[in-house]
């Protein structure tokens, strides 16, 4: 039994088959695709997300699309745009507002890929799917869920306000 050497280090463990080395690659590389889900609407800083596999950046890419069949980059851009499948069925928000909330900075990047991906441009895809029975939710209300850039402004604001100094309770006074 040999230390498998993986990236940076060593993974700590004894392998003694390639089927152990082919699961220990694995696992790391789901440690980095789990960051990769969780924090999807960030803006992907490959370098953090290949440390947490123990890669450098270049071996991170290469190990990735041989495990998963697509780049950190591609996986990152079609879950993104399946999220804003999600808000374009069911939030009123607008086109501009999910292409933001999803994680991407340019209106015109978003709907090339979404366009890509789904055949259809985000208008389009919008129009054809509204009114099939799912209920709107209320933008204010997706952009909390998502988490957007408002949403966590909200949420830093709420969090340095003391409780009890709220402007409608001295109103009623």
């Amino acid at each position: 039994m040999r230390p498998l050497s993986v990236g940076h280090g060593s993974i700590g463990s004894m392998v003694t088959s390639p089927d152990e080395a082919r699961l220990a690659l694995l696992r790391r590389l789901r440690l980095a695709k789990d960051v990769m889900d969780r924090d999807w609407a960030e803006p992907l800083d490959l370098d953090a997300v290949a440390a947490h596999a123990g890669y450098s950046r270049y071996h991170f890419i290469r190990a990735f699309k041989g495990a998963y069949g697509s780049t950190p980059g591609q996986y990152l851009t079609r879950r993104r745009i399946e999220r804003a499948e999600e808000l374009l069925r069911s939030a009123n928000l607008s086109v501009t507002e999910i292409c933001s909330l999803v994680g991407f900075s340019s209106l015109g990047t978003f709907s090339t890929s979404f366009k890509k991906q789904t055949g259809l441009t985000p208008t389009a895809y919008r129009d054809l799917h509204v009114g099939r029975g799912a209920a709107v939710i209320p933008g204010c209300y997706a952009m909390l869920w998502y988490g957007g850039r408002d949403a966590r402004a909200l949420r830093a604001e709420e969090s340095e306000t003391p409780s009890g100094t709220g402007d409608a309770e001295d109103s009623n006074s």
